[in-house]
């Protein structure tokens, strides 16, 4: 039971978890150098990394037969940490400002509520499934805030990446709302019975 909570998907889960205080280290460093891009470049590198074991911890968890109870708990968790607190830090430093703060907001939201619902779900055994236009949110939510890592260090390098970042988020929180209606519509009928 132990070794399964150590197999490569899991390690991969965990590593996504503790990208989260490097890349929040990463902004504190950038805001004393403020001269160098040089810790805002290496927060988006973590990001991005971090961003792919979101991807490859679930495909080698299925094809390597290594799903695991922690594993399904850990991921949805590790996935709300890295978004969470990626939109926190863009707003704390006013990459994400004025109205689009309300995409941010939208996402954050969306996130507590449906944690909070399939955490409901899963108490009555009931499974929603995560369905494609979910995981087109997820990789909208990643590029997003990848473009909105690099902000002012990659407008530098390609005009407008913070304009595009601020876009792909407002896509992302579109496809927020309409996922989490669609969790809520499947689980309406459980919640009222």
């Amino acid at each position: 039971m132990a070794s399964r909570a150590y197999n490569i998907p899991n390690l991969l889960t965990y590593a996504r978890i503790l990208a989260v205080p490097l890349i929040v280290v990463c902004f504190f460093v950038e805001g004393r150098l403020q001269s160098s891009d040089f810790a805002r470049w290496t927060g988006l590198a973590i990001f991005i990394v971090a961003s792919i074991t979101d991807y490859l911890d679930g495909y080698l968890a299925r094809i390597w037969n290594q799903t695991s109870n922690i594993g399904k708990m850990l991921d949805p968790i590790a996935d709300k940490l890295l978004i969470a607190s990626v939109l926190l830090l863009m707003a704390a430093d006013g990459t994400i400002a004025g109205w689009s703060l309300w995409a941010a907001i939208t996402i954050l939201c969306r996130e507590i509520l449906v944690s909070g619902l399939r955490e409901y779900l899963a108490a009555l055994k009931v499974s929603v499934p995560v369905t494609q236009i979910a995981k087109w949110k997820t990789t909208a939510q990643m590029f997003a805030l990848a473009f909105l890592l690099a902000g002012p260090a990659g407008d530098k390098i390609l005009p407008y990446t913070t304009e595009a970042g601020i876009t792909l988020l407002w896509i992302a929180a579109i496809l927020t709302i309409y996922t989490g209606y669609d969790y809520f519509r499947a689980g309406a009928k459980h919640m009222v019975d």
